[in-house]
């Protein structure tokens, strides 16, 4: 049997190949907490293809193909990612096969690097086919370790995708809610105009009191598994991100000054939701970016105002008031729009540009079988912004 003259300078790179994808998935899968490390191949892995996949998405025509597309992608990638791991550990061991010598008993053949490429494959995923045998100490312990490792990684594998949709379950739950307290999608006008009802600001402390622990929750678990935040949600018209921002914004409106409502409470839920923001940002390397235009217009201030003056809500007028919002909207919306922008998610207006149903009182069923005229859509102006 032809002998390999051990080759140390292949074996030290499978060495440092190994370290590499071992730790970017252990940092990924086992550690919770955000790693603020630059470099990582995990990292590197999710800004290269996003980047690649947006620029692709851009040349399909159709909106809502965009969106589908788009949609693939969080879970999708996961899949990639774990596939590149996966070949990483393959590509280490078979290099430290290789460094070694390639002290492999073969049934045919010459001793090369493919060989041992192919041996490192059928150990990691246990196929255990019997042709080709490791001949040396340092061989078999390679295979032994890869064998283990391989089998451990599947096994954490299979228990990291349960949590990762399951924390997307979780997420999504309150933003359905959303819908038919804040409209589709969620404006911070309308959910103060739908709380306008007696006892409706109690309800609204409640409201805020959940989005406080949901602003929590999501910085928990997108900071340990920014994955999360390219899962996109069951319909095209809802996000995270549009909700997170309309609940900033209502927060915004009621520390500007909004009679006799739940002021301290949208303080505590303003800060969470903005830390969540700020810390994501930092996350995803999305330096706050300056809105391309303007999202509270004077005009549409003053519209606010009017309806909730006549849904006998009164918010802060003047001056003063005006110059405190503008401050509350400069801690957070740079960042969000940041965000907004590297995810492809539209921010939300503070109030609805048009008028429609929500997505709780549409169907398309319906259409389809004649339930529901086309025009009965149409929304009344006491009922709507």
């Amino acid at each position: 049997m032809p002998h390999m003259i051990p080759f140390p300078g292949a074996f030290a790179a499978g060495v440092a190949v190994f370290l590499i994808v071992i730790w970017d998935a252990f940092e990924a899968i086992i550690l919770p907490r955000r790693v603020t490390r630059r470099f990582r191949l995990t990292r590197l892995f999710y800004r290269t293809t996003w980047r690649s996949w947006k620029f692709a998405v851009r040349f399909v025509p159709s909106k809502k193909s965009r969106e589908a597309l788009l949609g693939f992608y969080g879970p999708m990638s996961l899949l990639v990612l774990i596939a590149v791991w996966a070949v990483g550990l393959v590509l280490s061991f078979a290099l430290m096969q290789y460094g070694a010598g390639s002290a492999l008993i073969l049934n045919g053949g010459q001793p090369r690097f493919t060989k041992d490429l192919y041996f490192s494959g059928t150990t990691f995923f246990t196929l255990g086919l019997g042709d080709i045998i490791p001949r040396s100490g340092l061989a078999r312990t390679l295979v032994v370790a890869e064998a283990g490792l391989g089998f451990g990684f599947l096994a954490a594998i299979i228990g990291y995708l349960p949590f990762i949709y399951g924390s997307f379950s979780q997420r999504e739950v309150n933003i359905s809610l959303l819908d038919s307290r804040a409209g589709t999608p969620p404006t911070a006008g309308e959910l103060l105009r739908r709380h306008s009802y007696p006892h409706g600001l109690d309800a609204l402390r409640e409201l805020l009191k959940d989005w406080e622990l949901w602003s929590a929750e999501l910085m928990e678990s997108h900071l340990s598994y920014p994955v999360l935040a390219y899962f996109r949600s069951q319909h095209d018209n809802q996000s995270w991100i549009s909700s997170l921002t309309a609940i900033l914004d209502t927060c915004a409106l009621v520390m500007s000054g909004l009679e006799d409502a739940c002021e301290r409470q949208a303080e505590l839920t303003f800060a969470i939701a903005r830390h969540a923001v700020v810390d994501l940002s930092q996350v995803f390397l999305t330096a706050p970016h300056a809105l391309a235009h303007e999202r509270l217009p004077a005009e549409h201030l003053r519209h606010i105002r009017e309806v909730l003056a006549e849904h006998g809500l009164k918010l802060s007028d003047g001056a003063d008031a005006d110059r405190r919002l503008a401050g509350l909207r400069a801690m957070y919306e740079p960042y969000i729009n940041a965000l907004a922008l590297y995810l492809n998610q539209p921010l939300p207006p503070w109030i609805p540009q048009k008028k429609g149903k929500d997505n709780w009182q549409t169907t398309a069923w319906g259409y389809a079988s004649g339930l529901v005229e086309k025009e009965s859509a149409v929304v009344h102006r006491e009922e709507h912004f």
